[in-house]
């Protein structure tokens, strides 16, 4: 599995949550896609988009799992934090630690749950782990322009690889012009150890489009992206 994200600026006016859906009104993106794939913004509004790949087969997916994972002492820390945080807003229980605990904890959420509260519980732990005062005051110092997508880009691969899996900064073409605005994810550590599209969709997908955009600014549109044919199959 493998993954792109790819900022984009925020639309003049404000959208429902539908509209978060919409390439137009929708700064960030995720897809998943090959890596060796270019990544090229369209229309007149830039876009944030996270790219993955999925598996090939359920083979695939049980060799990817037993990727190994170095995480240091912040890692350890934010994985627990924030597992420990599920746990308190959901009131469900996991005996297990590190990254387990987190995968168990957002696996019971998703069977207690529908999806709609699923997603609502992920924005309130997000809301409550960030004081107010700190996502004004980013939504106040870095309006939309290409350094404050860079600066996301760049800010997303050195402290979030504890959540994502290691990632590096690229370039995609958004308006005619070249930025390092992509964050290209070789393989997505929670789609990969969760192994579960619901629970990608509902516990991480959504959730971040909405608390990206409505408590940092940045709109963010996650869109998964089909497998491509295999040139030597058959139609």
């Amino acid at each position: 599995m493998e993954a792109k994200v790819v900022l984009q600026s925020r639309t003049p006016t404000g959208t429902s949550s539908r509209g978060v859906n919409k390439q137009r009104c929708s700064p960030v993106r995720a897809v998943l896609a090959r890596p060796a794939e270019s990544v090229v913004g369209s229309g007149t509004k830039e876009r944030l988009m996270l790219k993955l790949k999925p598996a090939d087969s359920k083979r695939e997916v049980a060799q990817d799992s037993s990727s190994v994972h170095n995480d240091n002492w912040f890692d350890l820390w934010a994985i627990n934090y924030l597992s420990q945080s599920l746990q308190a807003a959901t009131g469900v229980k996991s005996m297990l630690s590190g990254y387990e605990s987190l995968v168990e904890t957002t696996a019971m959420m998703s069977k207690k749950f529908n999806t709609k509260t699923q997603q609502e519980l992920v924005i309130q732990v997000l809301d409550t782990a960030i004081p107010k005062l700190i996502l004004n005051m980013i939504k106040t110092l870095l309006p939309q322009c290409q350094f404050t997508r860079e600066y996301f880009a760049a800010f997303t691969t050195v402290f979030f690889a504890w959540l994502i899996g290691p990632s590096e900064v690229r370039e995609s073409e958004l308006n005619g012009r070249r930025e390092k605005n992509v964050v290209y994810v070789k393989k997505c550590r929670f789609l990969e150890q969760s192994n579960c599209v619901g629970m990608c969709i509902n516990l991480c997908k959504m959730p971040s489009q909405a608390f990206i955009k409505d408590s940092l600014g940045m709109p963010l549109n996650m869109v998964p992206r089909k497998r491509e044919k295999n040139n030597n199959s058959k139609e």
